[in-house]
């Protein structure tokens, strides 16, 4: 990940050890997963910024400000990227199935923030949950969890 990644994580944890940041660096993954998502449909939306933005804050217990230079680190970083798997790849390595869900449904909940679903949000949100190894069943289930229907 970005050298300024660390630096922020440093500044937040007061340098602690390397698990904690592992874990911050899984955090970072979703964080650009939510990010591409609220992107993927070529504008991000005010509603997209703030959904995302309040997933970033309560997954990481960040206040306001820490949480928006997190989201904007993670979006450079999704912007950067050539493909998902250094994101998901974190996140099948460290998340368990509940968690895996979880991520589908806050990507769920972004892609709703501006009150329609495209087909490349749709598009994006199946990959990633075939990516994560989320099973239908699971991703319908965390699809109705965020509002979508089915």
């Amino acid at each position: 990940m970005l050298k300024t990644i660390a630096s922020f994580f440093e500044r937040q944890l007061g340098g602690t050890q390397a698990t904690s940041r592992r874990q911050h660096t899984i955090e970072l993954a979703t964080a650009a997963l939510l990010a591409e998502m609220a992107r993927i449909d070529g504008s991000i939306s005010d509603d997209e910024r703030r959904i995302a933005l309040t997933a970033v804050r309560e997954k990481l217990g960040l206040d306001a400000d820490e949480a928006a230079e997190l989201f904007a680190l993670a979006e450079q970083e999704a912007r950067q990227a050539t493909d998902y798997f250094q994101f998901t790849s974190l996140i099948n390595r460290h998340f368990d199935a509940d968690a895996k869900m979880r991520v589908i449904e806050l990507m769920w909940r972004v892609a709703l923030a501006d009150g329609a679903i495209d087909a490349h949000e749709r598009h994006l949100i199946r990959r990633i949950a075939d990516l994560i190894h989320v099973p239908h069943a699971d991703f319908v289930t965390a699809q109705r969890r965020a509002g979508a229907g089915g």
